[in-house]
């Protein structure tokens, strides 16, 4: 039986529906759709697994959240436990294998359960008592669609979509060299041979042709374009069930752009204010036993009838007893937070995940800047003054003392990062089999606990600059080649703004900085960029722990906010960004990194680990924050010493 552990956040990311990973015995698996990964039994408690984020849902439009189940086993102790056995199912894929002997290529069905050994009677281990086990090619063919099949051998050394020659005996053979070109398919029947170099490749057949195309489309037969079937193997439906039709791209199973996942994250926020009510209530209500139990109870009300104290109370049954400590009114005020959200947010239509982001940062935006204290979220205002020439640039520091951050899978891609917002539903169709029957959508998510410092940027001093012509015309040239990085991925165009590359740029600044002021490493940290136009919109920054555990961080990134080390921070981060050890050809730059959207740039001075960024490393410049070689004043903080 096929088998491996994987943590269960890794099951959201990088290894969720759709991508592979290879288990400890060397297997390649692909992760299987959600159909499969709660089946209903008589002891199967899903709501156990469930993550309350109602902002997280109305925008996705789903009904719940889930967090990936993990493994139990059955104990004698408890005969009644719940939610034992359950696993997330994978697929054996790639099926086509090929014996490292006598290199015999011979297809395996999906769920093959065990390591298959080779049955080529003309193997030279076929004679020995035990025949060598296969293993899996390392080549896969995938669309822009997300869509994943094996790689046509039989139709590739033919070359044709329809061969005539009705053997495959084929084998794969190797002339010792690291390139594709030393890899060849030859097939024994008809002596057919053909090598596999430029199968990765992307080509435009002519000028005048606009759609770029592969060289596996377009060469794996003169004159007809072979193009991708829709297949989707971790749902169970292989080749040639459906009809994509969009160019196939032959790749290394193990290559990045195979899958991206698609991944959106909310900071929690309470619906209503914490005040009248206990932190200890809303612990209480969140267990495991009393959230059954709350959810139970939401099962069996009808239209206008609420959860009331005393209802819960009954349906907790033996497990009342950690409500006792409570009074009713206690219980209410809790239970007004924790059920309000779901209520409402089920009232509003679903935005979709691409739906104006900035409006979904707001509600963030406009709790995060205040002082606030509540079960979820604890934000503080540092004590102390800031030095007055930081205070006219940075007018608002937060402490966020406590947060969380809970983060969903609504789909993925493939060859490239990013899709357009006209194919989220697309995308999101991609997880799973079956349409969901109404009120029964969900999504795998997990969450985090950590801690994070959040700044605002002062709107007088930030509308001034980014209305100077210098700032503007500098950002011209990022504008322009992301315009075109848009329109030749049909990505959803945006405005490239200083404020936007300010903001972007300041955080991964700080964030390598406080890699050397407070231990964290810079994988460890993420950044939240609250960017809109306008002199009321929204112009701060949140930088927190990413790598928290289920008791969240020790307060090392906090302390760093208070005004004594902020400051210092601050500085050293802006006399940093000054100098590069790759100048003046970074500073000087005129276009680099990632589509070449950004300017002074590089990995010696402003780029992060991509779990870091929620822009790819890309509209960064240290000129537009301490200015540049041959205009000292252009950045927003040139002044600061």
């Amino acid at each position: 039986m096929i088998r491996g552990k994987v943590r269960r956040s890794q099951l959201v990311a990088p290894f969720g529906p759709g991508a592979m990973q290879v288990l400890a015995d060397g297997t390649s698996v692909i992760t299987c759709g959600l159909d499969h990964w709660f089946v209903p039994g008589e002891k199967l408690d899903q709501e156990e697994f469930r993550i309350r984020e109602w902002r997280l849902e109305s925008h996705l439009g789903v009904d719940a959240l889930y967090t990936p189940p993990d493994y139990r086993d059955h104990s004698k102790s408890s005969p009644g436990q719940y939610n034992t056995k359950l696993n997330v199912p994978v697929l054996r894929f790639p099926s086509w294998n090929f014996c490292p002997r006598c290199r015999a290529l011979t297809p395996q069905p999906l769920n093959t359960a065990q390591r298959p050994r080779c049955t080529n009677p003309d193997c030279t281990k076929q004679k020995a008592s035990w025949a060598p086990f296969l293993a899996q090619v390392p080549f896969v063919a995938l669309c822009e669609r997300g869509h994943l099949q094996d790689f046509p051998w039989l139709e590739w050394v033919h070359k044709s979509a329809h061969p005539k020659c009705g053997s495959d005996k084929l084998k794969l053979r190797t002339s010792g060299g690291g390139t594709l070109a030393s890899q060849r398919v030859v097939c024994e029947a008809c002596h057919s041979e053909r090598g596999l170099e430029g199968i990765t490749s992307v080509e435009r057949p002519d000028r005048e042709r606009e759609q770029e195309t592969t060289y596996l489309t377009a060469r794996l037969e003169e004159g007809t374009e072979f193009s991708c079937s829709g297949a989707m193997p971790w749902l169970g439906l292989e080749a040639g069930a459906g009809t994509c039709g969009q160019p196939l791209r032959g790749s290394l199973r193990g290559a990045s752009n195979v899958y991206y996942a698609l991944v959106k994250s909310s900071i929690f926020i309470p619906e209503a204010s914490s005040a009248g009510a206990d932190p200890r209530v809303l612990e209480a209500l969140e267990e495991q036993t009393i959230a059954r139990a709350r959810a139970n109870l939401r099962d069996v009300l009808e239209d206008g009838e609420i959860l009331t104290p005393s209802r819960l109370r009954r349906a907790a049954k033996k497990n009342a007893f950690r409500l006792e400590n409570f009074t009713d009114a206690q219980i209410e005020s809790a239970l007004a937070i924790l059920e309000g959200p779901a209520e409402a947010s089920s009232q509003q239509p679903a935005t979709g995940t691409d739906d104006n982001p900035a409006r979904f940062r707001h509600e963030e935006y406009t709790t995060i800047r205040d002082a606030i204290d509540s079960a979820e979220l604890v934000v503080k205002e540092p004590e102390g003054d800031r030095a007055k020439d930081v205070a006219e640039l940075v007018s608002r520091v937060r402490l966020v003392e406590k947060l969380r951050e809970t983060r969903v899978l609504w789909g993925f891609n493939r060859i490239f990062a990013e899709s357009s917002a006209q194919d989220t539903a697309t995308r999101t169709a991609l997880l799973r089999r079956t349409t969901p029957e109404a009120s029964e959508s969900w999504l795998p998510a997990y969450t985090v606990l950590g801690e994070g410092i959040y700044l605002e940027l002062s709107p007088q001093a930030l509308a001034k600059w980014e209305a100077a012509s210098p700032v503007q015309n500098r950002l011209v040239p990022m504008a322009q080649r992301f315009q075109s990085v848009a329109h030749d991925r049909h990505l959803t165009q945006r405005a490239v703004t200083p404020r936007l590359v300010l903001l972007h740029t300041l955080a991964h600044l700080l964030i390598n900085q406080l890699t050397f002021e407070c231990g964290y490493s810079s994988a460890s940290l993420r950044e939240r960029l609250y960017d809109s136009p306008g002199t009321d919109g929204m112009n701060g920054l949140l930088i927190y722990t990413a790598a928290g555990d289920s008791e969240g961080t020790l307060g090392g990134l906090v302390r760093m906010g208070k005004p004594e080390r902020f400051e210092e921070v601050l500085r050293n981060a802006i006399t940093n960004a000054r100098w590069c050890s790759s100048d003046p050809v970074c500073m000087d730059s005129q276009g680099q990194g990632p589509d070449s959207c950004n300017l002074a740039a590089c990995h010696s001075c402003a780029l992060l680990p991509e779990t870091a960024c929620e822009e790819f490393n890309r509209f960064l410049d240290r000129g537009l924050v301490a200015g540049t070689l041959d205009n000292p004043g252009l950045g927003f903080f040139s002044s600061l010493e």
